[in-house]
């Protein structure tokens, strides 16, 4: 495994880590899950990301069985604070001090650990003034719950003032968490210079396109049973957008490319993706231990230029560049409201 640092801070993070969206709590069983999380660990990987949102906060009770015994010291965890929890009340839900408090306390003791190593802003919060959100996430850092902050599908411009709130209140706000992969790319336009510039790192989600990029979706067929296009627990909303035939088709045609260079085609995807020096870590999801096992292969990978250009001329049009989908697919006003 390699490591980088996250954004310009002293934090390494592995440059692959294991995340539990849509998997623990929900379509995995937990001594399933406990096995994905321990062949992980056993690849190398010491980052975790979860969210309190997960599963209603089952994933986070999972992730914090399965990572006890482990030495804390050695492991960076990472939650998130946003979307609606428990019950779904008025206040169990947004970036409101209230929240954030309550949220923080939450996960942690599901966790089982005194703190997070990287606490996230799930979404950026319209209904809560950034200064009451930073205000609150400052308290989190100062008792010492939080070690640092992150965001997560924040634009160029809420990064910017986020980031110059932070810089005011001297906690160290160092890393988004945006969708990314060979056929997502809406963040290079803008969320990437600017964090550049913030010195702000990238831990990216669904490097390979959840799963359409592993080549198991053919084109002019029915997603194999099992797969994540006939998860009704919402893993086939996310999926859906990909599922075109002439999506399926190119990345078909990305196998030959795959075989030149040695790697399965999740393999390049996740490989892809860490050839952004902006990219941090490149979060894999696990349903088998074995393709945690298979993930891993992508660490330290160096794909050369005329490679790059080969994905490029494949895929064409299909890629999705446009820096608005950011904006566009966060939500103009709390969930519940």
């Amino acid at each position: 495994m390699d490591f980088r640092y996250l954004g310009n801070s002293g934090l390494k993070v592995s440059e692959i880590s294991y995340g539990n969206w849509l998997t623990h709590g929900s379509q995995v069983e937990n001594e399933q899950a406990k096995a994905c999380v321990k062949a992980a660990l056993e690849a190398g990987i010491t980052t975790f990301d979860t969210a309190d949102v997960y599963a209603n906060t089952k994933a986070e009770t999972v992730l914090g069985e399965a990572l006890e015994g482990v030495r804390r010291e050695s492991l960076e965890i990472l939650t998130k604070v946003y979307w609606p929890t428990g019950p779904g009340g008025p206040n169990d839900v947004g970036l409101s001090r209230k929240h954030i408090h309550e949220s923080i306390n939450g996960s942690l003791k599901r966790l089982k650990t005194d703190y997070v190593d990287v606490y996230q802003a799930h979404r950026f919060d319209p209904e809560t003034p950034l200064e009451e959100t930073m205000e609150a996430f400052a308290d989190v850092v100062r008792a010492g719950k939080a070690l640092y902050i992150g965001t997560s599908e924040w634009t160029a411009e809420q990064l910017q003032e986020g980031h110059r709130l932070a810089r005011e209140l001297r906690i160290p706000l160092v890393s988004n968490q945006p969708q990314y992969s060979m056929l997502w790319r809406v963040i290079e336009a803008e969320v990437v210079p600017a964090s550049e510039e913030l010195g702000i790192g990238q831990v990216v989600f669904s490097p390979i396109a959840q799963g359409v990029l592993t080549g198991k979706y053919m084109p002019g067929e029915q997603p194999p049973q099992g797969s994540r296009a006939t998860d009704e627990k919402g893993g086939a909303d996310m999926v859906k957008r990909f599922l075109t035939d002439d999506v399926l088709t190119r990345v078909q045609e990305l196998k030959p490319i795959a075989d030149g260079v040695g790697l399965s085609l999740s393999q390049l995807a996740i490989a892809w993706v860490l050839q952004n020096p902006n990219v941090s870590s490149a979060i894999t999801g696990a349903s088998r231990p074995e393709q945690v096992t298979e993930n891993v292969k992508a660490a330290g990978v160096k794909l050369e230029d005329g490679v790059l250009k080969q994905i490029d001329e494949v895929l064409g049009h299909i890629v999705v560049r446009d820096a608005a989908m950011t904006a566009r697919n966060s939500p103009q006003t709390r969930p519940g409201s």
